[in-house]
């Protein structure tokens, strides 16, 4: 697990650095692609910018969970809890630490699976976000640009002898309108594509988390032996009935010496 969590944080920090070396590299055409819409492309952006933000503090509120878990593993008892999603299996594994039954296992392991699904629920929301707002943005371009040729056609005039320079002044105002719908659109997918990588990194590291704790609990587990109950079985049904009968051997002799 050490190897896999390491791994994954270290990857999530080289894929940003990745990204702000590209984005340096090629910094006056990624202005010029924002610069066709400040306002909703500055919100796909910001956007964008929270999500990755939200991903590494994820990662890093897994750093106690994780530490937590691999001194148990290793030995280790007198232990500050786990912040979050590992601290009712810590409750429970220090009121007992000896071996636990197999539905007990299957309950806490649900419920840390169940936990780490809802710490990647807001980042999941923010690609989904992020696409929404790069569609946005692309509506708000089209219709900017039909609205645009709407007006140039309606204010043409055929007669007029520079009727294709009139038309050809008229036709930046669609091309702008194109220019926001395919630039918020870009910005939005690439954003929510980095976004939904980095998720993915997060699930690795809670999977690593996961699959440490269900290899220790399974190592752990009391399964019940159904054969030695099956032999228990009739024997506690014989002292049952041996136990009724001297109760009622009982209550016979105490009324008979009341009469």
């Amino acid at each position: 697990m050490t190897n896999q969590f390491h791994r994954t944080l270290n990857f999530m920090a080289l894929f940003i650095a990745v990204l702000a070396v590209l984005l340096g590299f090629f910094h006056n055409e990624f202005m010029e692609l924002a610069s066709t819409n400040y306002v909703i492309n500055g919100i796909i952006i910001g956007t964008g910018l929270f999500g990755i933000g939200l991903c590494f503090y994820e990662m890093i509120c897994l750093v106690p969970e994780y530490h937590w878990l691999h001194k148990y593993t290793t030995g280790h008892r007198n232990m500050e809890l786990p912040p979050r999603i590992l601290r009712p299996i810590a409750l429970v594994l220090q009121r007992r630490p000896c071996r636990i039954y197999v539905e007990t296992m299957t309950n806490m392991m649900d419920m840390v699976a169940i936990r780490f699904d809802d710490a990647r629920e807001s980042i999941r929301y923010i690609t989904s976000l992020l696409i929404f707002l790069g569609l946005l943005g692309t509506f708000w371009g089209l219709v900017t640009t039909l609205g645009s040729f709407g007006e140039l056609i309606a204010n043409l005039d055929l007669n007029d002898a520079d009727v294709m320079l009139t038309m050809q002044t008229g036709m930046s105002a669609p091309l702008s309108g194109m220019a926001i719908a395919f630039t918020s659109s870009l910005l939005g997918l690439g954003a929510s594509l980095i976004i939904g990588f980095l998720s993915h990194l997060v699930g690795h590291a809670h999977n690593a988390i996961y699959n440490e704790l269900g290899d220790y609990m399974a190592a752990h587990t009391h399964t019940v032996n159904f054969d030695n109950t099956a032999r228990i079985l009739p024997n506690i049904d014989l002292n049952t009935q041996r136990i009724t009968a001297t109760v009622e051997n009982i209550e016979r002799n105490t009324a008979h010496k009341h009469k």
